[in-house]
């Protein structure tokens, strides 16, 4: 029976810290941009929608070779920030952060942008009418109408999160305590044919990807049922 070691709590800890920050960050950037988009249909929306839901199609090597171009010492991030006296971003935690903001994007943003379509313009129209200003508007209305959406958008972004790979291996590689997620060390386990480990951490994920999207139709039932 295969027991964590040091290597594997560490990678749990680097993993769950940023899946966090990536949650945290994605729902307050994917909120007003999901609104905006919920409010109609013109070009411009649906080329930022295309943006958004580009790294469901774009393979995550793509999308993490150009970040670490962009964002190491010879990029246009990276060399800006050596320049006044601060590190590059590749093979850095904040680095892999960055790419999984960009990555998971689409898993915050659509939840979101359904969900405030499905809200429709009349409750806040009349919330409006009555004087209710934009924070209250959102913290009495908005919310706890849509916090199903809420919901989806967290769960879906910090699994997503979880099981990333490709994009943070090329931009971190697997340096220990800064950019060793779980998928990364399973790829480690496996080049060593350290196959017991590579199940076990393996079987650890495919239970939690089980259990988050048990969660999400949950919430998505309960909300379809609500507005029959």
């Amino acid at each position: 029976m295969f027991e964590l070691g040091p290597a594997e709590w560490q990678a749990i800890q680097v993993t769950f810290r940023l899946c966090f920050y990536t949650t945290v960050i994605l729902l307050v950037l994917a909120t007003p941009l999901a609104w905006w988009l919920a409010q109609g249909r013109s070009h411009g929306r649906v080329l930022v929608q295309a943006v958004v839901a580009l790294p469901l199609v774009l393979p995550p090597t793509v999308l993490g070779f150009y970040l670490l171009v962009a964002l190491g010492p010879r990029g246009i991030v990276g060399s800006t920030l050596e320049e006044l006296g601060l590190h590059h971003l590749a093979f850095s935690f904040e680095g892999i952060l960055i790419a999984s903001v960009l990555y998971s994007m689409p898993f915050a943003v659509q939840p979101l942008t359904e969900a405030f379509r499905n809200l429709g313009r009349r409750p806040v129209e009349v919330a409006s009418s009555l004087g209710a200003g934009v924070v209250d508007r959102f913290r009495t209305v908005i919310f706890p109408l849509t916090r199903g959406g809420f919901v989806v958008a967290a769960t879906l972004t910090f699994a997503h999160t979880l099981g990333e790979f490709g994009v943070i291996l090329m931009l971190g590689g697997s340096i220990p305590g800064e950019t060793r997620v779980l998928s990364v060390l399973i790829y480690d386990h496996t080049e060593a044919m350290n196959y017991d480990a590579a199940h076990s951490l393996s079987l650890m994920l495919l239970i939690f990807a089980f259990i988050t999207l048990f969660v999400v139709y949950s919430i998505n039932r309960r909300f379809e049922v609500a507005r029959l």
